[in-house]
């Protein structure tokens, strides 16, 4: 359920061709992406814990796009049911501009991966 397509700021996202081979298994894979009017939303895989003070994002801008990255400072300890949380960024957060297109860099997977 990637909302890679869907527009934002009159510009649109989607997610990175990577070269054959090339991985980035730092990034956190996100179970959807969705953009609103005033931000863009993750959800990733959580056992209750998670915590957005936990996330940071990386922007770098490359062929007329603002490539973004999502990490965790650290790795989700707790032991609870498996499931997910939501965390929203603001474009002027991310240092997003009007009219920029945006390429999400993490995976995106299904739930059950």
């Amino acid at each position: 359920m990637l909302a890679g397509a869907a527009l934002v700021l009159a510009g649109c996202a989607t997610t990175p061709r990577l070269i054959a081979g090339e991985t980035w298994p730092e990034l956190e894979p996100l179970l959807a992406v969705s953009l609103g009017r005033h931000g863009l939303t993750i959800r990733i895989q959580s056992r209750g814990c998670a915590d957005r003070a936990n996330m940071v994002f990386r922007v770098d801008r490359k062929d007329g796009r603002a490539v973004v990255a999502f990490a965790r400072r650290r790795l989700e300890t707790c032991k609870g049911p498996k499931g997910w949380a939501d965390f929203t960024f603001s474009y002027e957060e991310l240092g997003l501009r009007r009219g920029e297109r945006i390429v999400i860099a993490n995976p995106v997977i299904s739930p059950s991966a």
